[in-house]
This record gives C-alpha cells, sequence and structure tokens, in this order.
C-alpha cells in the first residue's frame, strides 16, 4: 500500500492535511446540522463518518514518515 502510495507521489505531508481536512468538514458539518430546520440526523452522520477518516489518514502519514526517513538513511 505504502509503495503504490509513494509512486502516485503521495507524501506523508499530504496524509497529515488530508486527516486536518478531514476535521475540519466533521466541524463545519456539525455546525451546519445546527443551524438546519430538516435533515439535522443525516448532517451529523455524515460529519461523523467523515470525521472517522481522519485516524486512517494519520496513520498513513505516519507510515509513509517512518518510510521515508528509511529511504533517506538508506539511500533508496
Amino acid at each position: 500500500m505504502l509503495t503504490i502510495l509513494r509512486k502516485k507521489g503521495v507524501t506523508s505531508d499530504h496524509m497529515f492535511a488530508a486527516g486536518l481536512i478531514s476535521i475540519a468538514l466533521s466541524v463545519i458539518s456539525w455546525a451546519a446540522s445546527l443551524n438546519a430546520s430538516e435533515s439535522t440526523a443525516r448532517a451529523d452522520r455524515w460529519g461523523i463518518f467523515v470525521g472517522e477518516w481522519a485516524p486512517s489518514f494519520f496513520a498513513l502519514g505516519v507510515a509513509l514518515r517512518v518510510d521515508e526517513k528509511q529511504d533517506v538513511k538508506g539511500g533508496r
């Protein structure tokens, strides 16, 4: 998986940014549901769904960072 991401040009910084964006979208969805008169539950569920992506993005970011550090040390 990491090899595929690296070949596509994805870096650890991209994954960390995706995690932060996921959290921001989750908060925005929650805030929007506070003002919605209908479909509040749907906005809440969407916010929770998007918020659950953040740990995966951060974990991939850490794995890519470790891989990047090994490249520097190993001379790949």
